[in-house]
């Protein structure tokens, strides 16, 4: 086993989940802001996973006797129409997917059968990821803005209902 390529793609890829972290929080804080609560916790819901990924990409560096980067991949874009937010999430999802694929194979050419299924798990978890952005952005496509306005209002409606 070359470890010394897998930490490198390891630690490629934690950059790339901190810099999803970085922007899916940016997106929750502004999609918060703007009252469409649902979707906010979407992306919260989903940088939280992200940060879940950036751990396990950590334990496995130092498994291997390498020192964890935790620089983010590049910034945060200032995108604040919720479509537009859907569209580079998808974008990220989409790439981190292909790339994870790669590791994987290049891991396991180099036989290191555990990174490489952690990237495969990782490539399940970003196609996940991207389906529920695509549903999403389908829906405001389908709907307009008034899709997140009404979900917002249910959302917000939600916790006196229970609370009678």
């Amino acid at each position: 086993m070359k470890s010394e390529q897998s930490i490198g793609l390891l630690n490629k890829s934690v950059a790339d989940e901190l810099a999803a972290v970085h922007q899916y929080m940016y997106f929750h804080f502004h999609l918060d802001d703007l009252g469409f609560t649902p979707l906010a916790s979407l992306f919260k819901r989903t940088a939280i996973m992200e940060m879940g990924h950036v751990e396990a990409l950590a334990e496995r560096i130092l498994f291997l006797k390498g020192d964890v980067q935790m620089a983010a991949a590049e910034s945060v874009e200032t995108i604040t129409d919720p479509a537009k937010m859907l569209a580079k999430a998808i974008e990220m999802e989409q790439g981190s997917a292909r790339d994870y694929n790669g590791a994987a194979q290049n891991c396991g050419a180099n036989a290191d059968a555990v990174s490489k299924q952690l990237f495969e798990r990782l490539v399940a978890d970003e196609e996940g990821h991207q389906n529920e952005f695509e549903r999403q952005l389908e829906n405001i496509k389908r709907f307009g803005l008034s899709y997140l306005a009404l979900q917002s209002f249910g959302a917000a409606a939600a916790p006196e209902t229970a609370e009678k």
